[in-house]
């Protein structure tokens, strides 16, 4: 407005003991989710009170305990962070529709006529869910999509669940590094001052070769042969009715792919994430109904003896909940962080030590890998450390391609390995759809172990430095 002044930003929030009192709740978080991790924490919920006891720690140790209250609801009240809860939600309730409609048993009848088992069938699935991350640009989506079809489906091929999973994650990240509309490729140019076609075409160098050997190594871990024609036993969890006994795998589910094909039809086109997901839900509800695949009763139920109700749609809600809670506690502890000058001390600390373009390259690698390892969220380690890549990378002639090549491969790495992030949380928790098909769910760390895609891309982006291969100066 005319005649007014913009409000000064806000002192950092600080903590008693310094720089070691603004980490120690993200310490003591590490620390515990590791724990967990090691010890094979089955799901998302072990990591509430973990979650729970940091953000307590942050406000003992926070000078401001006011200020620190609001950064956590700046954290939580962030639009993208609605936006993920609800998309947890709505595909939480398609992938229990899609399954109790026999679509799962509908792939495994696929898998047997193409004799696709084991290793094949893990491999088949990774390039399955590259080909739709790096369509859409949505690693969420693609794990959101793929994951509750494709794993439980994998029951009946002989694949080696972990391995499978895994291919699943490795499929999702290869298209987030890939895809030139994912919001890394979009952030990691802008930043840098490039265009996007011109950094994804210069990204083959170094996301094709570290693809191919994800995709051996997938073959290769994917396990032997299949196991007896009988795939399931499906019910939904919250009820006690039995939709099918013991039914051997067949074709008739098949016609439910008419839904994810439509979501990821709507993706490319550009349609929001949450307007596409309800409108897969009503075509899988609307096709299983038509179909007879599924009766009103099974999707849900009232039981007015217990005051509650049960059925596919409330299961499939369910199983939103552990990884909406843990989001919803990180980001809180996220948005302390935030608040701090935690970041911006990092970025200036870097700027003095730079002495070559090879040591340029390795602080700029460095410094996004501890931006995202704080924050948690790729996109925020970017912008976070955009300007410093770029001013450092032009003292010493890196290409701008090449820049922004470094900031995406790297924040595509540890999200998709290690087990506090959103994409290693989410994979374990649509791994739980698996249960009524003989596959086991599995625990964050397990998933992110057998990425093959990030391992591959580690690597990759540590040679790339060392070596200085595909390093181009202006």
């Amino acid at each position: 407005m005319p005649g007014t002044t913009a409000s000064p930003s806000p002192a950092p929030l600080t903590f008693y003991g310094g720089l070691a009192g603004a980490l120690a709740p993200f310490g003591a978080f590490l620390a515990g989710v590791t724990w967990l991790a090691l010890h094979g924490a089955p799901d998302e919920k072990g990591f509430w009170p973990v979650l729970l006891g940091a953000l307590t720690l942050g406000l003992l140790l926070a000078r401001d305990r006011e200020r620190y209250a609001e950064a956590m609801l700046d954290g939580m009240s962030q639009r993208v962070v609605m936006v993920m809860l609800c998309a947890w939600l709505f595909a939480g309730v398609m992938g229990a529709v899609l399954s109790a409609g026999g679509l799962v048993t509908g792939l495994a009848w696929l898998a047997r006529t193409l004799h696709l088992s084991g290793g094949a069938y893990v491999a088949a699935t990774f390039l399955t869910t590259a080909v739709v991350s790096t369509a859409t640009g949505t690693s969420f989506g693609t794990i959101l999509l793929c994951g509750p079809i494709l794993y439980p489906a994998g029951g009946a091929a002989g694949a080696m669940p972990a391995a499978l999973m895994g291919a699943i994650l490795a499929g999702a990240t290869f298209g987030d590094s890939m895809s030139p509309v994912s919001d890394t490729s979009i952030v990691s140019s802008g930043t840098q001052r490039v265009d996007i076609g011109g950094t994804v075409r210069s990204r083959f160098r170094y996301a094709v070769p570290a693809g191919l050997v994800a995709l051996v190594a997938s073959a290769l871990l994917g396990g032997g042969g299949p196991i007896p024609d009988v795939v399931a036993t499906t019910t939904a969890t919250t009820t006690a009715t039995t939709m099918a006994d013991a039914a051997p795998a067949s074709a008739n589910g098949l016609v439910l792919l008419v839904s994810p094909a439509l979501v990821i039809a709507m993706l490319l086109r550009r349609t929001h994430l949450i307007t596409a997901l309800l409108t897969g839900v009503a075509s899988a509800v609307g096709i299983a109904l038509a179909l007879q695949l599924v009766t009103p009763g099974d999707l849900l139920h009232i039981a007015p003896e217990t005051f509650g109700a049960t059925g596919v749609l409330v299961d499939g809600m369910q199983r939103a909940i552990g990884v909406s809670v843990f989001t919803l506690l990180l980001v809180a502890l996220v948005g302390t962080l935030q608040a701090t000058d935690v970041l911006d001390r990092l970025v200036q600390a870097s700027q003095r030590r730079a002495q070559s373009a090879r040591a340029a390259e390795g602080w700029i690698v460095g410094v996004v890998s501890a931006a995202v390892l704080l924050t948690t969220h790729s996109v925020v380690a970017i912008l976070a450390v955009g300007e410093f890549a770029r001013q450092t990378g032009e003292r010493f002639g890196l290409d701008g391609y090449r820049r922004a090549n470094l900031l995406d491969l790297t924040v595509c790495t540890w999200p998709f390995l290690l087990p506090y992030f959103l994409p290693t949380i989410l994979s374990a928790s649509a791994s739980r759809s698996g249960e009524a098909f003989g596959m086991p769910p599995l625990a964050a760390g397990t998933v992110g172990l057998y990425n093959t895609y990030a391992w591959a891309l580690v690597a990759t982006v540590l040679l790339a430095v060392i070596t200085g291969y595909g390093r181009k100066h202006t």
